[in-house]
């Protein structure tokens, strides 16, 4: 397994969208959504509850999620999240807003103009190219031709 990123030093709001992607894929409860995350990123990411739990109470509060308690498949009694109607607009408006953050640090991060020496081997250019293609197969775009200026 990967050695995990710090999630609360992301972008404030980015673990509110995971927890209503996570979520508009049917109900869960609160270790399942965090488990949930953590596989879709591939181990990365390792939602502790400390953060969880204060975020679903947020969202709960803000009108984005229902709950009812229910029993597990292990025979445990846990609050099971749902999407709202005004969850899955909140959701749709987090995804555009999240693609345009996400382009604008890319093409900040983008290597600027060529060194008069060549690039260092495993400089930013690389970095920048392998970190390309990744968020576009994340997403299941294809990599584009040319690095945006």
């Amino acid at each position: 397994m990967s050695s995990h990123l710090p999630v609360p030093e992301l972008l404030r709001g980015t673990l509110d969208a995971m927890i209503l992607r996570t979520l508009d894929r049917g109900p869960s409860h609160g270790y399942a959504i965090a488990r949930a995350i953590e596989r879709a990123s591939r181990g990365d990411l390792l939602i502790e509850e400390g953060s969880l739990y204060p975020a679903l109470h947020r969202l709960l509060k803000r009108g984005d999620l229902s709950a009812e308690w229910r029993i597990t498949e292990t025979g445990r009694r846990a609050r099971y999240y749902s999407l709202s109607a005004q969850g899955i607009s909140h959701l749709a408006d987090e995804l555009r807003l999240w693609a345009k953050v996400s382009a604008a640090v890319s093409r900040v991060l983008a290597p600027g103009p060529a060194r008069t020496d060549g690039p260092a081997p495993g400089g930013l250019a690389e970095i920048y190219g392998a970190f390309t293609k990744a968020t576009l197969a994340a997403a299941g775009s294809e990599a584009p031709r040319e690095v945006p200026a």
